[in-house]
């Protein structure tokens, strides 16, 4: 079961619906879209609704939250999807399918874009080269075949025309290491040109060629440059060369200038208007131009003799063979185009002993169930189509569920469900379905007509359920005498036009155009036409009808998914004005009828509407029991789910498997889930108190050590600055000035005051020492730091005061004797008792002019 959204976005897996109704489905899935939720399971299908607009749920940090995780453990997404599948074939070495389907402009293109580019980002984690290389190839070839397979409808932008199974294979390590694609039914009616080039002789007018123009209003696009662009840098990171681009450029122009061709009659015989198309063509397929005339407008038959002949077209049967020699040569360039891309990533010379087991993921993008106003061949093949697939979708789903059961030793309870074997029996029996009709219609001499076809049908599916005319209901006046026939289709009624049927169900291409093709210079031409090798007496076997053909495919196609294990995705379309907030509540309820979604759930929810592993059950409700939170102490998984069982009380309600406990209604899933989101809040209330008293906790024991290492670390400064002391003065004792030299430590700023006190008391400890005799000098000195201090930067503290500095000058002895002779005559003539002081002077004048140097004495 899918993560929870919240009831604003209704259930997110519609198994868990009160009741199985097609009301409540229908109120479920347009809230759900009307709330933005496009995706919602049923069980592991992803029902899609196209949300007609782009969705910020695709980018990295989408891929990275699905990446790995369980389907339960997210909102519904196609990454859930393409993640179970990958799991599945990586973990079980199990081959796995995703099968996308629904109607046209459901979204199942866009769907198949997002799962590849899903298994794109999350393998390949080690960025091998070569695995990077087969990545954008297989990522790269989308682009190129919806250029070639897509046309842009009146119902949808990028319709899909064609159906696209895309095998992609894995080594051991989950990486992928090449692929194979195979197509369906390109309608060979339809198709879209991108811009040709000048040298190609076209014009850049869509409307101007008579195979475009019906659609040239309504399918212009201005981003026709850019998609161009993208498609030939896809082409060229492929692998295409040059030469093969151009050639498929070359075939485009030849279809084209085809369409365009007219034909002229002189009651005698047929001739081509225009003798320039014809050298135009054979210009772009490198053919002689007299052969491309002689096709165009001969055919050459063999008689019963052996003999060949030449037989001239009508202007109507030139007509016909001109639009089936076009669409051929598009069908084969398209055919060509896949080929050439399975050339580049089919997996070659791999050796499962070396490498190990080669797994295989299937991507199938088909055209959806298909009612138009008019539906002609094309849509009948597409309707049997999507009868094979959903036949195919119910039985593995039954399947499914009935091996699990058996697994797990759980009854199986059956349940009444369409099945629409008879529908598919009515189109693909032997000798009795339509195809044989028309085949046996194909293969008549003479002149068989579409009327005539329709009256046979009539005649053997008379009693037939699922099928009525107008002739075999003639009161039923929405269908036309000798026109119309009517399929009831599991999707719903569905009126068919024969008109066409048996033109489009034949091989109408003439071999001389093979040949023709054949003999082409250009190398991607002859490959493409093989079998124009062939003389005309050489052709005996009829080819293979149109419907044939594809029943043999899809025959094949429904072979190949039903050996592998299937995921479905199933698109479904709001509304039919591409809008984004309107939702078609008819439309969408035929949809889910057709698809058979009901059908799906009811399926799902048969026995056990739910059912998980014993150890993924515990995870996610443990909390909801007081013998399982936080860990139960039993003997196994099992017996602790049925202690959560038996606590809430609808042990009546379960089953247990082998590995699975399987819950047999919602209400009681229900009733889990509700206390899981009451105790959530609670739990996270008590993680976050318990994480924020962790955290207090933490810090309160960081501020307590931070604390004691700053303790300790001032008590180891204080300690070290007196150790540095003790060791400075250990020996100033015996020091003349008593360590007055010495340099004091830094305190620490604990002991700053302290410092300053021993300091002070370390000054008296020395001043006491001081002979009296030199106490007169010290005072002198302290009253000439007291008046010189910040004035000069040396006043003679650092050494002894002399007083009578001139008597004692040793620097100079004329000085110092002159000096001590004058003042000798001074004392004798004043009778002074001793010279106070007496130094050299500098005189300077008042305006700041040396004056020189003289002697200055106080006696």
């Amino acid at each position: 079961m899918a993560e929870l959204e919240g009831l604003e976005f209704g259930k997110s897996d519609f198994v868990l619906l009160d009741e199985v109704t097609m009301e409540q489905f229908m109120e479920n899935l347009k809230l759900r879209f009307e709330k933005g939720r496009i995706y919602t399971y049923i069980g592991e299908v992803v029902v899609s609704v196209n949300p007609y607009r782009q969705m910020d749920i695709y980018g990295k940090d989408n891929i990275e939250a699905y990446r790995g995780r369980e389907l339960y453990e997210n909102p519904p997404h196609l990454y859930a999807v393409s993640d179970a599948a990958y799991k599945a074939m990586k973990r079980r070495a199990k081959d796995t399918c995703i099968v996308i389907s629904g109607e046209s402009g459901a979204g199942k293109t866009e769907a198949s874009k997002y799962i590849m580019q899903y298994i794109a980002a999350i393998t390949n984690p080690s960025q091998r080269a070569e695995v990077e290389s087969v990545k954008n190839v297989l990522l790269k070839s989308n682009c190129v075949l919806e250029a070639f397979g897509n046309a842009k409808t009146n119902r949808n932008d990028n319709s899909s025309r064609f159906g696209k199974y895309m095998d992609i294979n894995f080594n051991f390590n989950g990486d992928p290491t090449g692929g194979h694609i195979n197509n369906y039914l390109l309608e060979k009616s339809q198709w879209c040109s991108d811009e040709m080039l000048q040298s190609f002789h076209l014009q850049n007018d869509p409307a101007v060629y008579v195979y475009t123009k019906e659609g040239a209003e309504t399918v212009t696009s201005n981003n026709d440059r850019s998609s161009h662009k993208a498609v030939l840098s896809a082409l060229e990171v492929i692998g295409f060369s040059k030469e093969e681009i151009t050639s498929v450029y070359q075939i485009l122009a030849t279809i084209l200038l085809l369409g365009n061709m007219q034909f002229e009659s002189d009651g005698e015989s047929v001739n081509i208007v225009g003798q320039e198309v014809v050298n135009r063509i054979s210009e772009l397929t490198a053919t002689d131009p007299e052969s491309v005339n002689k096709s165009l407008l001969y055919r050459t038959v063999a008689t019963g003799g052996g003999e060949v002949i030449e037989k001239g077209h009508t202007e109507q049967d030139a007509c016909f063979g001109r639009d089936a020699f076009a669409k051929a040569l598009y069908e084969r360039l398209f055919g060509w185009i896949v080929s050439r891309i399975n050339s580049i990533i089919e997996v070659k010379d791999y050796d499962p002993v070396l490498h190990g087991k080669n797994t295989v993921i299937g991507v199938l993008d088909i055209y959806g169930f298909e009612i138009f106003d008019n539906n002609s061949f094309e849509q009948f093949c597409i309707n049997y189509c999507n009868e094979k697939l959903q036949q195919l979708f119910i039985e593995l789903i039954l399947r499914q569920e009935q091996d699990e059961y058996q697994r797990e030793g759980i009854t199986w309870q059956h349940i009444e469900y369409f099945n629409n074997q008879i529908i598919v029996d009515l189109v693909e029996q032997a000798h009795k379905g339509i195809i044989s009709i028309l085949d046996e219609a194909c293969l008549t001499v003479g002149k068989v007509t579409d009327t005539v076809c329709l009256d046979s049908m009539d005649t053997k599916l008379a009693q037939h359920p699922h099928y009525t005319s107008r002739k075999l209901s003639p009161t039923d006046k929405s269908m036309d005498f000798q026109k119309h026939f009517r399929i009831r289709h599991y999707a719903g009624d569905v009126t068919y036009s024969v008109e066409g049927f048996l033109d489009k169900n034949k091989d109408l291409l003439f071999q001389d155009f093979k040949r023709l093709m054949y003999n082409s210079a250009n190398p991607v031409l002859k490959e493409m036409w093989p079998d124009g090798h062939l003389s005309i007496t050489e052709v005996t076997k009829r080819p293979l009808t149109a419907a044939t053909l594809f029943k043999n495919s899809i025959v094949a196609l429904v072979d190949k998914l039903a050996c592998k294990e299937p995921y479905y995705v199933r698109c479904i379309k709001p509304n039919e004005m591409k809008s984004p907030v309107l939702f078609d509540d008819a439309r969408c309820q035929h949809q889910v009828a057709y698809l058979g979604l009901l059908e799906n759930v009811r399926v799902r929810r048969a026995g056990f509407a739910y059912r998980q592993l014993y150890a993924r059950f515990l995870q996610r409700y443990k909390m909801t029991c007081e013998y399982t939170w936080p860990n139960h102490l039993m003997a196994s998984d099992r017996e602790a789910v049925e202690a959560i069982v038996i606590q809430h009380g609808f042990q009546d309600d379960v089953a247990y498997g082998q590995t699975k406990l399987f819950v047999r209604t919602p209400r009681s899933l229900f009733t889990l889930e509700q206390e899981r989101n009451h105790l959530i809040p609670i739990l996270v209330t008590f993680l976050q108190k318990v994480w924020r008293g962790t955290l207090a906790r933490a810090r309160c024991r960081r501020m307590r050590a931070i604390y004691a290492i700053m303790g300790c670390y001032k008590r180891y400064k204080v300690k070290a600055h007196f150790w540095e002391v003790e060791r400075r003065f250990a020996n100033v004792r015996t020091m003349a000035d008593y360590g007055k030299s010495l340099e004091w430590p830094t305190p620490p700023a604990a002991l700053s005051q302290f410092h300053s006190i021993t300091v002070m008391w370390w000054a008296r400890q020395i001043v006491k020492n001081i002979p009296p005799s030199d106490m007169l000098e010290v005072r002198a000195k302290v009253a000439a730091l007291t008046a010189l201090s910040g004035e000069r930067k040396d006043w003679g503290v650092s050494r002894a005061w002399e007083r009578d500095y001139l008597a004692n000058a040793r620097d100079c002895p004329q000085t110092s004797a002159g000096f001590i002779r004058i003042s000798k005559e001074l004392k004798n003539k004043d009778e002074y008792s001793q010279v106070l002081f007496s130094s050299f002077c500098r005189k300077v004048q008042y305006v700041g002019k040396e004056h020189g140097e003289m002697e200055m004495s106080v006696l």
